[in-house]
């Protein structure tokens, strides 16, 4: 085998092995990528510090989640580090849970520059599938160490129940 046939084939066993992370990434993870939406600001408009570096951030994100159904409960818990419990928007449609939030751009210091920008920043919005329905009213979240986590009672209706059968 000559030596650029040996050269293709490394080439054609790293590029299926690329194409295949590829796919297995976005297979796992395609649901919590979510988009970041940075304030606009309009060309005549004077920025600060903070608002020019969020216009170079990030525009995509990973807001990851777990979902665990429990015999009365879903529980959803998602990590949204940096941000405050008031800056999630959340509600439920249609057994579709929807966190809105806002994650803004804060420095300690006024000096220096970046060279590693991954985080990203602005509005985002993450909906997720209930595996059940859910009793809206009954919804409580909570906010802690960077994890939102979301409690959703299961409705009645779609509980699941033991029947016990009766001898005649």
């Amino acid at each position: 085998m000559s030596k650029l046939a040996y050269l293709g084939q490394g080439l054609d066993r790293a590029w299926e092995t690329l194409a295949e992370g590829w796919r297995q990434l976005r297979q796992s993870a395609s649901q919590a990528i979510t988009r970041f939406h940075p304030l606009r600001l309009r060309a005549d408009e004077v920025g600060s510090v903070e608002d020019n570096i969020m216009q170079r951030a990030l525009k995509w994100g990973v807001v990851a989640a777990e979902v665990e159904e429990r015999d009365d409960e879903i529980v959803v818990r998602l990590e949204a580090p940096g941000l405050e419990p008031g800056d999630f928007d959340i509600s439920v449609v249609n057994d579709v849970l929807t966190v809105r939030g806002e994650k803004r751009m804060e420095r300690e210091q006024k000096r220096g520059q970046y060279h590693v920008m991954e985080c990203a920043y602005g509005n985002f919005e993450r909906t997720i599938p209930l595996p059940r329905s859910v009793e809206a009213s009954g919804v409580n979240a909570r906010y802690r160490r960077g994890v939102l986590t979301v409690r959703l009672p299961i409705a009645e209706s779609a509980r699941v129940r033991r029947i016990e059968v009766q001898e005649s």
